[in-house]
């Protein structure tokens, strides 16, 4: 009964990683134009953005991971003594590849909370203590096992400790969950596209808490087994959904981040009596097309058009180091009474 017992957790884990290598796989290349397109945005070899060093290391490192894990799983030839030089390297890769999924979500749950400075050193903390405990269970009581001729890094404390690593990074994807959310709440967007990235955010940050803690969650019962054989039956499906939604973070913001010029949009205005009221109706207009990003890098010398205040002025800069800039190319309709009193309009 034992070794029937046995056999079944052992081809559950096999098809466990066969899956999460298939969907792992698959991903990637169908990612491959996105990231030649994060490549072909960066102004320079040497100016790289945050997001697409980001991207590059959430997708390579969990790469790494996978093939670590996997060949460590699958490989016939390793001896007890060979296995104890590698049986760290798939856990140390795991709360690498964790790490940066974290730094992911926390510089996106800064910039959503508007570059609050306590905000941001309250993160921070959090994401120090996050690590630490993740770095501390993951590696604490771990041996390594040779199953014929595969090497697994078992947890052998009598208290065991590696189930408290996936509880640990549940409760810091809760807190980025909650605090971002609630910061998005308060968005008032003054443009559609706005209001778009607004709702791709939050979308995103419910998609990934739910996916990942269900993954989590699994995990987390596996491993407060006795059970040697099925305590890593779930790690490698977990790397594969880390590996995806975090790089889907980025691929999100970075497509709704880039103005589309097919789209148009249609503004009617009311041809003025005075000049001065059509400056204020331009003004109006030009701080809702206008990013933040682009007041910032030009100055404006104009007295007629103030640059926009920062707390005044529409969230834009909400994303990982992506400023967003509306330029929606719009057709502007002038409606007036008197008709030979204007010079025929002309339509851009």
């Amino acid at each position: 009964m034992e070794r029937s017992l046995a056999v079944d957790s052992t081809t559950s884990e096999k098809y466990y990683r066969i899956a999460s290598i298939s969907i792992a796989f698959y991903d990637y290349i169908i990612t491959l134009p996105a990231e030649w397109r994060f490549y072909r945005s960066q102004p320079s070899i040497f100016r790289v953005s945050l997001a697409c060093v980001l991207f590059i290391l959430i997708r390579y490192v969990s790469a790494l991971v996978m093939i670590l894990s996997n060949y460590g799983y699958f490989a016939t030839a390793f001896t007890q003594q060979t296995c104890q030089h590698f049986y760290l390297a798939t856990p140390a890769f795991k709360v690498m590849q964790a790490m940066i999924s974290q730094v992911i979500l926390g510089v996106r749950t800064f910039n959503i909370a508007r570059r609050d400075r306590r905000i941001g050193i309250a993160l921070l903390l959090l994401y120090f203590i996050a690590i630490s405990v993740e770095w501390f269970t993951d590696l604490y009581h771990r041996i390594p096992v040779v199953v014929d001729g595969n090497c697994t890094p078992v947890d052998s404390g009598k208290n065991l400790s590696a189930w408290l690593y996936y509880l640990a990074v549940m409760l810091y994807d809760l807190v980025m969950l909650t605090v971002s959310t609630m910061h998005l709440l308060r968005y008032n967007p003054l443009s559609n596209r706005v209001g778009r990235l607004v709702r791709v955010l939050m979308y995103d940050g419910i998609g990934y808490f739910i996916v990942l803690s269900a993954v989590n969650l699994l995990n987390l019962i596996l491993y407060h087994t006795t059970n040697a054989e099925t305590q890593s039956a779930g790690a490698s499906l977990g790397y594969a959904v880390t590996w995806i939604m975090s790089q889907q973070i980025l691929i999100n913001i970075r497509e709704m981040s880039e103005p589309d010029p097919r789209r148009f949009e249609t503004v009617i205005v009311a041809r003025p009596t005075h000049s001065s009221a059509l400056k204020n109706v331009v003004s109006g207009l030009r701080s809702q097309f206008e990013s933040k990003s682009h007041s910032k890098n030009s100055k404006n010398t104009d007295p007629e058009f103030p640059p926009t205040s920062p707390h005044n002025g529409h969230p834009d800069d909400v994303e990982l180091d992506l400023h967003v800039c509306v330029e929606r190319p719009v057709k502007v309709d002038y409606g007036y009474e008197d008709l030979s009193s204007w010079d025929k309009p002309t339509v851009k």
